[in-house]
């Protein structure tokens, strides 16, 4: 052992009865005598802490947490005036410590601190200098990033500074954390504003579902109509005019990004910048705190209850992007918050041969160690509140992969997978995996087992690649636009387990995929190394913003192209907010820490000619589809004839009118025709009548130059009548017109023209 290392060893790595030297390297004075409360025996469940009546009829709340390991637990209780009261928990349950102290009612702020072992070097890192939020607090107040420049030497749990870096973090920190970190707040489970009574779930099934992912904060910063105490709030979120956008767009769900409550790093904090997206979390069970308009101690909480009941009552669902892959106390060099405090190698996956340091799959830093009992239940429990107490219809799991490796590969039978898949209330929600991380293996498109659904991110490249003519063939689209059954029609799986997206929160929004060919990240403060360089992006001649009038034109096609196709795809469409009517970011493909103009939607545009269109367009082909069910099948295509006419239920045709042969899939081809028959709908109604709709033909043309296409005749159609003409630039309503089968028709450069078959 280095003798730097066996110093820091010596100095930072006793019990609490041997502080180790902060940054000045002077003793921690004794904390000051704080008063104390009468703390009863209580009970070791549920965890967290709960408002109740107790013995005798006395109101008060119970506190439980599990710490398994740790020697001893105070609970430490804040009044309005950050004076602390801590209250010994002497009661240990299967390592749960828990009390029950009388008086204590809604809106109380506490943490804990939490004693035991300070060796890194065996993974453990107790601390009572810090403060510990509570992985269960139902809400949260306060935290560093909200009043400083950078998080305070204070919130380490080890000497930041230490002149030996290498070891830094075996050094303990005792200096108090209390005036610097968040606090738990204890909120009343039963408050008469949160009654679910009148609540009505839409419940929309998978097939029929079109999401719409957006950030609380961002869809409204800027709504002229929303009043401007409520913007970027969940209130926000619920008022009338927001409420009105997403019903003329008629998606039936938000995806939200992150509204756990989260952490800013340290490194944006020196930068003058802030965590925007939300993928830091610390607070599994409370509503991010700065997106509440009514207040920060327990009225979030109401808040957010109130959006989930208004998106109902207009037929949409809510859907959290949540994060349990990683927390925002990150490596052995991050904060101490929550977890990192309260049991180390507990909650987290530590390296085998190094147990200093974290297993990062997420390149965030840490990874929950899921396959442990207690975490894997502070994740379900945290789930199913969200779905039974604040009335949320489904999840989408960021770096999914992660959460299903068992001790270190990606397992299907992995313990979570198989708690999910087996529990009454989370079997029965949408579930949505983004299947990698960014481990070894971790790459699991396709793989997850029945009731999840995936983020297809092989979609979102083939559409990509047609439409800016990298292609080498057409294979790979056949497969995304009919429901990419090469990847999912197994183990009784459909259609609609892939989420089909051509842009996401992460990577270019969909005016910047057609205007830049290069990230412009410059103002992360990262040197534009940031973000992916795989952008799979055209800007049609010219970098950024142009006023050329036939860039200009070209651009708001090809929006229209990528737009159409997304809709037209079996399987769950995704848009991403503002990409409806142009919305930009200035080529910013990775604007997670630009909480400003750059990410927030500029509700302008909505009137602006040629975004006012594509709005129309994309309402008017959401309207389509949620119309017929030939678009949003709930079977795979079998491409077999059904019938002695020779009709299928899905067909493929070259720009010559006649059937694709197996040579013509694996040819270089810019035109695609795709024929979809309403008369074979595997399926029933409600009632049990076959489910029988119209038949469309849509025709897919990338080349920049115009191209003849043949309509093909009898048994596919004796005519056809246009519904969508991409090449238009008016899109409020449909062409119409109406040509006979074998007509030779002129297809626009670039350009989608959907054709419903009629009867001549």
């Amino acid at each position: 052992m280095q003798e730097a290392e066996r110093a820091a060893r010596a100095t930072g790595g006793g019990t609490a009865q041997r502080p180790a030297p902060s940054v000045n390297g002077s003793r921690r004075p004794a904390p000051r005598a704080a008063p104390t409360r009468p703390v009863w025996p209580g009970a070791p469940t549920p965890l967290g802490a709960r408002f109740r009546v107790g013995p005798d009829r006395v109101a008060g709340t119970n506190f439980a947490l599990w710490a398994g390991g740790a020697e001893a637990v105070e609970l430490c209780l804040f009044d309005e005036g950050q004076v602390e009261t801590r209250c010994p928990l002497t009661e240990l349950t299967h390592e749960i410590w828990h009390g029950f102290v009388p008086g204590v009612r809604p809106g109380q702020r506490y943490g804990y601190r939490v004693h035991g072992r300070w060796d890194p070097w065996t993974g453990a890192r107790w601390n009572p200098a810090k403060l510990l939020l509570d992985p269960y607090a139902r809400a949260v107040d306060g935290g560093p990033g909200n009043d400083y420049g950078a998080l305070p030497a204070e919130v380490y749990g080890h000497v930041r500074d230490w002149p030996q870096q290498h070891v830094a973090d075996t050094v303990r920190d005792d200096r108090d954390s209390a005036p610097y970190v968040p606090k738990g707040v204890v909120v009343h489970d039963d408050a008469p504003d949160d009654e679910w009574a009148d609540d009505r779930r839409p419940k929309t099934p998978w097939a029929d579902s079109v999401i719409y992912e957006l950030h609380v904060r961002g869809f409204t910063r800027l709504h002229p109509e929303v009043p401007e105490e409520l913007r970027g709030t969940y209130a926000g979120l619920a008022h009338p005019a927001a409420l009105d956008h997403l019903v003329r767009l008629g998606v039936t769900a938000v995806e939200l990004l992150p509204v756990h409550q989260f952490a800013h790093e340290d490194h944006l904090l020196r930068r003058g910048l802030r965590n925007y997206w939300g993928y830091n979390s610390i607070g599994y069970f409370a509503p991010h705190a700065a997106y509440a308009a009514s207040g920060t101690t327990g009225q979030q909480v109401g808040e957010f209850k109130r959006m989930v009941r208004a998106l109902h009552e207009a037929g949409i669902e809510v859907i959290l992007d949540v994060v349990y892959n990683h927390t925002a106390e990150a490596g052995e060099l991050g904060p101490m918050l929550s977890l990192k405090g309260i049991d180390n190698r507990g909650y987290y996956r530590l390296q085998p041969n190094d147990a200093r340091r974290y297993a990062d799959y997420t390149g965030c830093g840490n990874t929950l160690q899921v396959v442990q009992p207690h975490v894997l239940r502070l994740i379900t429990d945290s789930l199913r509140y969200w779905v039974t107490e604040m009335g949320v219809d489904g999840f989408r799991f960021d770096l999914a992969a992660a959460l299903a490796r068992s001790f270190h590969d990606v397992d299907m039978l992995s313990p979570f997978l198989a708690v999910i898949a087996q529990d009454p209330v989370l079997r029965r929600v949408k579930l949505i995996a983004e299947p990698w991380d960014v481990g070894s293996g971790g790459y699991q498109v396709g793989a997850f087992p029945p009731l999840w659904t995936e983020w297809n991110d092989r979609y979102r490249g083939a559409v990509r690649d047609f439409w800016r003519g990298a292609l080498p063939d057409v294979r790979d689209l056949g497969y995304r636009l009919s429901g990419s059954s090469d990847l999912y029609a197994w183990g009784g799986r459909r259609p609609y387990a892939s989420v089909n997206f051509v842009t996401a929160h992460d990577g270019f929004t969909l005016r910047d995929l057609v205007t830049y060919e290069r990230k412009h990240n410059e103002a992360n403060g990262e040197g534009n190394r940031d973000g992916s360089d795989d952008n799979r992006s055209w800007n049609c001649g010219a970098e950024g913003e142009t006023d050329d009038e036939g860039v200009t034109a070209l651009r708001r096609r090809q929006l229209r192209n990528l737009m159409t196709t997304l809709l037209l795809s079996t399987g769950v469409p995704m848009l991403v907010a503002g990409d409806e009517m142009g919305r930009t970011q200035r080529g910013s493909n990775n604007a997670y820490c630009q909480d400003n103009e750059i990410s927030w939607v500029d509700w302008g545009l909505a009137e602006e000619p040629g975004w006012r269109e594509l709005f129309a367009l994309t309402s008017r082909l959401i309207g389509l589809r949620l119309r017929h069910p030939v678009l949003r099948r709930r079977s795979f295509f079998s491409g077999r004839a059904r019938s002695a006419d020779g009709l299928r239920d899905v067909a493929w045709f070259t720009a010559g009118g006649t059937e694709m042969t197996e040579g013509d899939w694996f040819a270089p081809t810019a035109t695609l025709g795709m024929y979809l028959s309403g008369r074979d709908i595997p399926g029933r109604d409600a009632l049990g009548a076959p489910v029988v709709d119209d038949s469309f033909l849509a025709v897919l043309h990338a080349a920049d130059e115009p191209s003849p296409f043949v309509l093909p005749g009898p048994p596919w159609a004796e005519a056809y009548e246009v519904v969508v003409d991409t090449s238009l630039d008016e899109q409020g309503v449909p062409p119409g017109t109406v040509h006979r089968a074998g007509d030779v028709v002129t297809v626009a450069e670039r350009s989608v023209v959907l054709l419903r078959v009629t009867g001549g």
